[in-house]
């Protein structure tokens, strides 16, 4: 341990990576500064009781060494041993770009073990939608005891979008305290309706025999075509369906070729579909067929507009000008208003895709188009 100590004060006095030092006999030779961060940070680890904060230098090699390396193994490692607030707001980052994925969820542990989950809450109540939504998964996966506290006001407040209020639904159902809670909404009356169709499927597929019991007295899943009742997400994702079924679904009973494009066919009312599988898991995929207004696409906000005559015209919007505004409709059709005749303009909380589409389907027919969906995947250069 003495000798580790010893090289570690040589480093930081000298200011090089230990291979030149040792080979050339030189202990101030100039080195290159990634490999002397890299030497350090190896050597500060091999150390049991090292205390960055006892060493300027030290620190602020580990400190330029996670800028340069998020996401690695060694990354990890520092960030939970020495637990360097300097870095919160870049972990944050991390783990919101990758909050669908390990070391996202990794990270938010991080910051809940530094103390710095607070930087998570601000961004789940931020202005950014996809921030905000990343944010309270992460919430969910990592705050343990504290996400009941840390997200009941936000499922609470009407001034934040019905995703990030239905992403807490999700994250709190993580939970039997949070599941709990929701469900005490709910029985109350004090849950928003948009939230009914998150809230039914946290609790009545809950491991908790007396809440789902209790839940199911109160919430109820849509109908589906043949009137079976529809499963929970939870159980529709356990089901495997066909996939050329489902391509038969989607271009006929489904409707989605009215809104959706696919491989060019189609119309590019809603986003293209075309690699879908590749961006939504199973689950999500459900919901954005289910309760569409919970999951809407970045730009793909439905806007309502009315004119000065009273004419109203709801769709996505194309393009904004201060001479003209360009909604698209649900058929497609690109309708421009001019600016002085409008007389308001707001985006909506609903989706312009359809509520019920789960009407027109049995939940074989649901899954089959579900299995089909998950089939449309990037195609990489040497597959095309």
């Amino acid at each position: 341990m003495k000798t580790i100590s010893f090289i570690l004060t040589i480093i930081l006095t000298c200011g090089f990576g230990l291979a030149g030092a040792f080979d050339s006999g030189n202990f101030c030779q100039s080195q290159e500064l990634d490999p002397k961060d890299k030497l350090i940070v190896e050597t500060v680890l091999r150390l049991k009781d090292f205390d960055i904060e006892t060493s300027a230098p030290a620190k602020a090699a580990i400190l330029r060494y996670l800028r340069s390396q998020p996401g690695s193994e060694q990354y990890f490692k520092l960030i939970e041993r020495f637990k360097p607030v300097e870095v919160a707001d870049e972990l944050a980052r991390f783990s919101l770009d990758h909050a669908d994925q390990t070391s996202g969820v990794r990270g938010a542990v991080l910051l809940f073990a530094m103390q710095q989950e607070q930087t998570l809450l601000a961004l789940a109540n931020g202005e950014n939608q996809v921030d905000a939504v990343s944010a309270v998964k992460l919430i969910g996966h990592a705050g343990g005891t504290k996400i009941v506290p840390m997200l009941l006001p936000l499922l609470t407040d009407s001034k934040a979008t019905a995703e990030t209020r239905t992403a807490a639904v999700a994250a709190l159902g993580r939970s039997s305290d949070g599941q709990e809670t929701v469900l005490g909404l709910v029985t109350q009356g004090k849950l928003a309706d948009e939230l009914r169709f998150a809230a039914a499927n946290i609790l009545l597929s809950s491991e908790n025999d007396s809440i789902a019991e209790m839940a199911s007295k109160h919430l109820q899943l849509p109908a589906t075509a043949n009137r079976d009742p529809l499963p929970t997400v939870t159980e529709l994702v356990k089901r495997t369906g066909n996939a050329n079924a489902g391509k038969m679904i989607f271009r006929s009973t489904g409707t989605c070729l009215k809104c959706h494009k696919v491989l060019g066919d189609g119309t590019a009312v809603g986003p293209d579909l075309s690699e879908i599988g590749s961006k939504l898991s199973r689950d999500a995929m459900y919901v954005s067929i289910l309760d569409p207004s919970q999951a809407i696409s970045h730009n793909y906000e439905t806007y309502a507009l009315i004119t000065d005559e009273g004419t109203q015209i709801s769709g996505l919007l194309i393009s904004e000008t201060d001479e003209a505004v360009t909604l698209r409709t649900s058929e497609g059709i690109d309708k421009t208003v001019k600016q002085d005749t409008i007389e308001d303009l707001k985006k909506q909380s609903s989706s312009l895709m359809p509520q019920d589409l789960q009407k027109s389907m049995t939940v074989e027919q649901l899954v089959d188009l579900v299995e089909y969906l998950m089939t449309l995947r990037t195609v990489t250069p040497a597959t095309r």
